[in-house]
């Protein structure tokens, strides 16, 4: 009898610590699932998800989400404040000598209609710089409405070889020689070749205006199966005051130029669930990465 007892006691204990694993593991693999998921809504940039707060667990995941949010709100605060401060600073550089200018013609003729000032030179001027304004603007719209990618699977020396193709009269201009080099065969991306054709051919002729002599491209994959595509250039760096506006939109280092070349090629580049980074530029050598996922 007292036998007997003592296996049911037994096989109650076992039955109770094999249900408790049971639930351990379940419960490990739903918080597993919960992890992978709100990895991959953090990767694409998706914050609006929440888990219900049933369990310390799903507080600690709902706790970094809000971290996270937080952090890309202020990213974006600031992002929008160096934009409104290059658009102001943009327009107003346009917009004063028009104001001026036409002020001072406007106080310059007398009860007869005439004037000490060129009335057509100045008329001339405004026309001239509302122009200006105008391409502005057209130019704030283009980099607004970034075409959807209409991807295909696409081999990187082909790509590359027409890319260098097209820049070769550039590159003989400025005396300089652009090549590619593959870390290994045969490597494809999916995505739009005319968009990064054009990231491609913005980056190395940036390269030229910055003085380089050689733009040497190079691929390979990386430890996630994705293409990592370096573009380095022996040019003038690009000043460290600078390193972090480059992809604000209107934001340039040069004399001449709209500033939204490094901002489309950051827009593409999101579209096609990628990414493009200044990577080092000092003495030595400026190297952009592009990431093909």
């Amino acid at each position: 009898m007292t036998y007997t007892v003592w296996h049911i006691v037994g096989a109650c204990i076992i039955v109770a610590i094999v249900v408790a694993v049971i639930s351990i593991l379940r419960t490990r693999h739903k918080d597993i699932k919960k992890v992978a998921y709100m990895m991959d809504a953090l990767e694409d940039g998706e914050l609006n998800f929440r888990f219900q707060d049933k369990n310390k667990f799903n507080r600690t995941l709902n706790r970094i989400r809000t971290i996270f949010e937080k952090q890309r709100q202020a990213h974006e605060q600031d992002s929008w404040t160096k934009l409104i401060r290059v658009l102001t600073h943009e327009i107003m550089n346009t917009v004063s000598p028009i104001a001026s200018l036409s002020d001072a013609m406007a106080k310059s003729v007398d009860e007869k209609g005439e004037s000490e000032l060129d009335i057509k030179a100045g008329l001339e001027t405004i026309s001239d710089s509302s122009k200006n304004l105008i391409e502005f603007v057209q130019t704030y719209r283009q980099l607004s409405g970034v075409a959807k990618p209409v991807r295909r699977a696409l081999e990187l020396q082909e790509l590359m070889d027409n890319v260098i193709a097209l820049n070769s009269e550039l590159a003989a201009s400025y005396g300089a020689v652009c090549t590619y080099r593959p870390e290994e065969p045969d490597l494809m991306i999916y995505a739009d070749d005319g968009q990064i054709s054009q990231i491609l051919i913005n980056l190395i002729k940036n390269a030229m205006q910055a003085g380089a002599k050689h733009v040497d491209i190079t691929a390979r994959m990386g430890k996630d199966d994705d293409v990592i595509v370096r573009v380095a250039n022996d040019g003038e760096p690009i000043p460290a005051s600078a390193q972090e506006q480059i992809f604000i939109p209107f934001f340039t280092t040069k004399k001449e130029g709209s500033g939204i070349g490094l901002s489309l090629s950051r827009q593409i580049m999101r579209n096609h669930n990628g990414s493009i980074e200044l990577v080092k530029s000092d003495s030595q050598q400026t190297v952009f990465e592009l990431q093909f996922r």
